[in-house]
């Protein structure tokens, strides 16, 4: 069944027409007044700065803690550090005595029986190198040793 021209009502504007658009820039209203903004930041900074004063105390009190705590223990770790050099001195020693044992006329800290420093007392302790000291080390453990500062 087809439409007739008088059965369909067409959509037309409402009478009087369509309302004005609005395209005029409308601000905000302010959330605050300048005046409440200045006083609230004010106030805010003085709190900021009463809490970071009293933290920095604080701070200041656990920093000299630790320094006390690293001034008090130094010794004892200096001691540990030359306690475990000689020990490991005494290892390589050791270990050169056993590599060494069945090569005659081999004599532990000289060059078949050479002694390898003439000119110092054979009581007086003489440090090795870094190569002579991890001899019987991992390769890693000595250059880790002589190349610290390139891992910093």
């Amino acid at each position: 069944m087809a439409a007739t021209a008088e059965s369909v009502k067409q959509d037309m504007p409402p009478k009087g027409g369509y309302r004005k658009i609005n395209f005029a820039r409308v601000f905000p209203k302010p959330f605050a007044s300048s005046r409440a903004l200045v006083g609230t930041y004010m106030v805010c900074t003085g709190v900021g700065w009463y809490l970071y004063l009293l933290n920095d105390r604080q701070i200041d009190n656990y920093q000299i803690e630790s320094r006390n705590a690293i001034i008090a223990i130094s010794p004892l770790l200096d001691a540990e550090a030359d306690r475990e050099y000689l020990k490991q001195l005494r290892r390589n020693r050791d270990a050169e005595e056993k590599l060494m044992k069945n090569v005659k006329g081999w004599e532990t800290g000289t060059l078949y029986g050479e002694p390898i420093y003439k000119t110092v007392d054979s009581n007086k302790l003489i440090e090795p190198g870094l190569n002579e000291y991890y001899v019987h080390a991992p390769p890693k453990t000595l250059l880790d040793r002589a190349y610290w500062h390139k891992y910093l």
